[in-house]
Order: structure tokens, then sequence, then C-alpha cells
């Protein structure tokens, strides 16, 4: 291209791309500006946007992973009193959260991930990402979707058939399943807690999940206030009332009844079908059926004298 080219900062808004190069026109003196490296590349169509959103949820993520991870400000620019709030988090299934409907595809994979397991989201993103950048390559050299598809799922059982060779049960020996047990805990809550707080609530959930052997069966009741560190784990079973005022705070040895019906009094449903009376001695046989199950129910409650009552 020959003649002028200008050296200012001001280009315009206009761009003409040529071969290898990009030029803009500067509003000072009307001459082309060069407004890119010679020999850049230029993406267009399905490609760029592919590779838009998929490398910019990768740099964004990549930030928090690892030990060295960063923490990462968000601003709550929805409407009404959570408008302008600041969230400060490593986790990256929160972080994703906010992320555009765009990029969904991710997304909705990091929350699958965080659901089923609890915890890899942030690794899961930022290897989707990366091998979401590579079919780019094979897709210019025309290769067909189906192809590269069909490596993908030779690699994922290669990559499968390795870690099963890899992994270590040690579900025999008690003491290395529970350090296997801290560690697993140590990691999952490197992205939730501050440093000096992993220990403590590694032992402290490793303990309820070894006891109970099951998450189902675990119990958390959240109080507002405080700190973390009156966090606990108790032996028994807690229950989220408070006694009468004038009952007793404790008992010991004490039988106790937990009922799962109200001591009020029972009415008959019919459900599905109606009742037809004729007559009022037909009520009285109703009423006397509801009392005489309001007095079956005391009668059975009674009979075990409980010092507490559920």
């Amino acid at each position: 291209m020959a003649g002028k080219v200008c050296s200012g900062v001001n280009a315009g808004s206009t761009i003409h791309r040529a071969r290898r190069t990009a030029f803009g026109f500067c509003p000072d003196c009307d001459l082309p500006q060069r407004i890119a490296e010679t020999f850049a590349e230029e993406e267009e169509g399905e490609i760029a946007r592919l590779s838009s959103f998929v490398g910019a949820i990768g740099d964004l993520i990549k930030s928090t992973l690892g030990p060295k991870g960063m923490d990462m400000g968000m601003i709550q620019m929805a409407h009404g009193r959570s408008a302008g709030q600041v969230e400060v988090t490593i986790d990256g299934a929160t972080i994703l959260k906010a992320v555009c409907t765009i990029r969904r595809i991710i997304v909705n994979m990091s929350r699958f991930q965080d659901d089923e397991v609890g915890d890899g989201s942030t690794y899961v993103t930022v290897l989707a990402s990366e091998l979401l950048r590579e079919p780019e390559k094979l897709i210019e050299q025309k290769l067909h979707p189906q192809t590269i598809i069909a490596g993908w799922r030779a690699a994922t059982q290669a990559a499968r058939s390795a870690l099963i060779a890899a992994a270590q049960d040690n579900l025999t020996d008690a003491e290395k399943f529970r350090e296997d047990m801290m560690n697993i805990a140590w990691t999952t809550l490197s992205s939730r807690i501050r440093s000096q707080q992993k220990e403590y609530f590694a032992k402290l959930v490793v303990g309820a999940v070894m006891r109970l052997k099951g998450l189902n069966a675990i119990l958390r009741i959240k109080k507002t206030g405080s700190c973390f560190e009156d966090s606990f784990l108790d032996e028994g079973f807690l229950l989220d009332k408070k006694p009468d005022r004038h009952q007793s705070k404790r008992i010991e040895n004490a039988m106790i009844l937990v009922a799962n019906t109200p001591m009020d009094t029972d009415k008959i449903q019919v459900i599905g079908s109606s009742i037809k009376m004729d007559s009022m001695a037909n009520i009285a046989e109703l009423e006397v059926a509801e009392k005489e199950k309001m007095t079956d129910k005391v009668t059975t409650r009674t009979r075990f004298v409980p010092a507490v009552a559920i």
C-alpha cells in the first residue's frame, strides 16, 4: 500500500482490514493509520465467538486456581437493595454463577460438578476451556466435528483407565482412610474459608462423616452471630427448639418420646369421596369415633411415662 500513514493515536471507528494488516483513518489528517501489528491474524464468525467466550471464561477463573490463587471481588449490578454490594470469593462455582448467559455451557457444567461432587468447579472450567481451544486448530484443517468427538471419547476412556490404575483404596486401613479424608477436606475447604481455620473445620467435617457414615444423616444447624470457631460437632441429637419457661433445662437418663402427630383433636378426613348422613344419630357416631381416636392417642403416649416429649 503506497502513500503516507498517520502515526497518531486518534484513529476513528471505521476500520478497513487489509490482507494481513488492519488500518483506520485518523480524524485529524484523514490518513490511514495502522492499528494492528503487521501479519496479525483475524478471526471471524463462529470461531471468533468461540474463542471469545471460551478464552474469557478460562482466563477469568484461572487466577483463582491453586494454592496461590487470588480472591475475586464481584459487584452486584442488579436493581434493588442488593445493588452495589461487593462479594469477595475464591470459589469457582460462585464466580461462574455471575457470568452472563452466553457462557452458560461451561457455567452449567461447573454447577453440575459442584452439585454432584461439591468441589472441583474451578478445575473443570479451566480444563474444559483448554479442551475447547484445541479443536479450533482441527476445525481449521477441515476435520469433521464427529471425528473430534470420537477422539475425545477415546481420550476419556484412556484417562479413566489411568486414574483407576493409579487409585489407592485405603478403606480397610482406618488410620490411612482418615488421613485421606483429612486431605480431601483440607483441599475442598481451601476455596471456602481462611487458611487459619482449615484444620479445625477439616477435623470437624471428617469427624461427622466418620461417625454417621453418610451425608444424609448429618444435621446442620445454622446460627447467626459469633465466629467460625464457635462451630462444634455434637455427638448426640440437636433439636433447634427451646423448652418452655418452667420446664427443666437438663434431664439425665431420660426416656424421650418423639411423636410425629399433634395433640389437638383429630378430624376424620375423607379424601376422594363423600359421606352422606341422613340423621343426627350418624353425626353423633362420627363424633364418638373422633373422640375415641383422640383417647387412643393420649393413652398410647401416657403408657410410656416419658420425661421429655418432642
